[in-house]
């Protein structure tokens, strides 16, 4: 069994709801990413997302686009982040990590040569965001055969065929983005997202984890009620650009976001004991 399929086996059983926060690889230096994904880990995420720095990051809004910058400023490059898992995976060899970003650093690298890397560094899904479905299936081949989930995206404007494309290659959970818009967009609407998932449940046995807007306990809590697990990023890269200055950037950096985290936290589980699990 896959750690993302243990991950929502076990949510499942214990009537909660998944935390996966998100973070930009090398942001802010590529010496504090593995402290961090620790401090998160340690404050109740149940998996983590690992951005990997891109120049033209489409779907992403300014806050994270900035991360990248910052990251790629440092010369972070797919080859490190793969190293930067497999450095986590030295102490943590439990929580799934998930990779996401653009199709042009697999590329370059070869699907096959990274499938091989990733899964070797302690990858467990990709979530590639400008790979439609409609070429995915060939080129995420070799993921599967290395032990590592494909994982794409269905979003509002997601019709009933396409969403069939893309549940035959998306194992792991499928990602729903809960906006028409990018990351770190307002109008989060957590009727209008419950609206849309349940006809994906009746398509699928798969976990469904929500994205986008997510910005705080309240609406964390809000999406939770219709969702697996609940994705927060702009809102720790905030906190992550906000101590990219200071002096204490390090220490001070882990403290504040385990504090984001345990609000986090307590608002996802303020719904998941009542609503259950994987539907």
């Amino acid at each position: 069994m896959s750690r993302l399929d243990r991950c929502f086996r076990e949510l499942a059983e214990e009537g909660r709801k998944g935390l996966i926060p998100f973070l930009t690889a090398g942001d802010p230096e590529p010496g504090a990413t593995v402290g961090l994904l620790h401090a998160l880990v340690s404050s109740g995420a149940d998996a983590v997302e690992l951005g990997v720095p891109f120049s033209d990051p489409l779907a992403d809004g300014p806050v994270i686009q900035r991360a990248s910058e910052r990251a790629l400023v440092h010369g972070v490059s797919l080859t490190d982040v793969l190293a930067m898992v497999r450095e986590f995976r030295a102490d943590d060899d439990r929580t799934p990590v998930v990779l996401m970003g653009y199709a042009n650093p697999i590329e370059r690298m070869g699907p096959a040569r990274f499938a091989e890397r990733a899964a070797a560094a302690g990858v467990d899904g990709v979530l590639t965001v400008d790979m439609p479905p409609e070429e995915a299936g060939e080129w995420t081949r070799p993921f599967p055969e290395a032990g590592i989930d494909p994982i794409l995206l269905a979003a509002p404007t997601t019709s009933g065929q396409r969403l069939e494309a893309i549940l035959e290659i998306t194992r792991g959970f499928l990602y729903y983005v809960s906006i028409t818009g990018v990351t770190g967009a307002g109008g989060l609407d957590a009727e209008d997202v419950a609206e849309h998932v349940a006809p994906i449940r009746a398509r699928t046995d798969l976990p469904v984890a929500v994205g986008f807007g997510v910005r705080d306990a309240s609406s964390a809590a809000a999406v939770a009620n219709s969702a697996d697990a609940v994705v927060v990023g702009s809102a720790l890269i905030r906190t992550i650009a906000e101590h990219a200055e200071r002096a204490d950037a390090g220490q001070g950096l882990e403290g504040a976001l385990r504090r984001q985290m345990a609000e986090l936290r307590a608002g996802v589980d303020g719904l998941g004991g009542e609503e259950g699990g994987s539907g």
